[in-house]
C-alpha cells in the first residue's frame, strides 16, 4: 500500500508540473460586443507541409463585428451575405482582435472561400530553377512566387507536380533578385 502511494503521488506531481506549464501558456480571451475582430482562415494547397512559417502562417479576413457572446469561448459575428453559407458562431481561437492597420486586411472579396473557411492558393511566378540530384535520378525544382505573397514567401515545389496541378500556369518567368 505505501508504495502504492508512493507511485500516486509521484503521478500527481507530475500531473500537477504539466498543468503548470500548460496554465502558464494559456491566455484567456475574452472580447467585448461590439469590438472588431479577423476571422482566421487556412491555404489548402495539395502539399502537406509543417511548420508555421511562409504562406502557411495564419491569414486573416475582416474586420467583422462581434454580434453576441455564445458560452464561454464562442461569439457570433456579423458576416457579409457573400459568406451567408459560412455558420457565423466561432471559437476564440479563430478570431484575432483588430488593430487598425490596412496592411494587415487580407481583402476576402477576391478570395474563393469555401464553406470550412479554406482557400486554394495559385502560383504567380517562377523565379528561380534548380536540379536535385538523387542518387538514381534528377528532381527539376522550380522556386513558385504564390498569388498574394511576395518574393519572401516562395517555396520550392516539384516541377512536375506544379504543370500537373495548374496546366494552365504559363508565366514562366524567371525574375532575378
Amino acid at each position: 500500500m505505501e508504495k502504492i502511494a508512493k507511485i500516486q503521488d509521484r503521478i500527481r506531481m507530475a500531473q500537477d508540473r504539466h498543468k503548470l506549464y500548460a496554465d502558464h501558456r494559456r491566455k484567456d480571451l475574452q472580447f467585448e460586443v461590439g469590438d472588431n475582430m479577423f476571422l482566421k482562415v487556412a491555404p489548402i494547397r495539395g502539399v502537406i507541409r509543417f511548420g508555421d512559417k511562409g504562406k502557411l502562417k495564419p491569414r486573416y479576413i475582416g474586420p467583422f463585428e462581434i454580434l453576441k457572446r455564445v458560452g464561454d469561448l464562442a461569439y457570433q459575428l456579423v458576416l457579409p451575405p457573400r459568406l451567408s453559407g459560412v455558420h457565423d458562431v466561432f471559437h476564440t481561437l479563430m478570431l484575432r482582435k483588430y488593430v487598425h492597420d490596412p496592411s494587415h486586411i487580407v481583402n476576402y472579396e477576391d478570395l474563393q472561400i469555401s464553406n470550412d473557411l479554406s482557400y486554394e492558393e495559385a502560383p504567380k511566378a517562377i523565379l528561380e530553377r534548380k536540379v536535385h540530384k538523387l542518387r538514381n535520378k534528377d528532381m527539376s525544382l522550380i522556386k513558385v512566387q504564390w498569388k498574394r505573397h511576395g518574393k519572401n514567401e516562395a517555396t520550392w515545389e516539384r516541377e512536375e507536380e506544379i504543370h500537373a496541378k495548374y496546366p494552365d500556369f504559363l508565366t514562366f518567368v524567371v525574375i532575378e533578385f
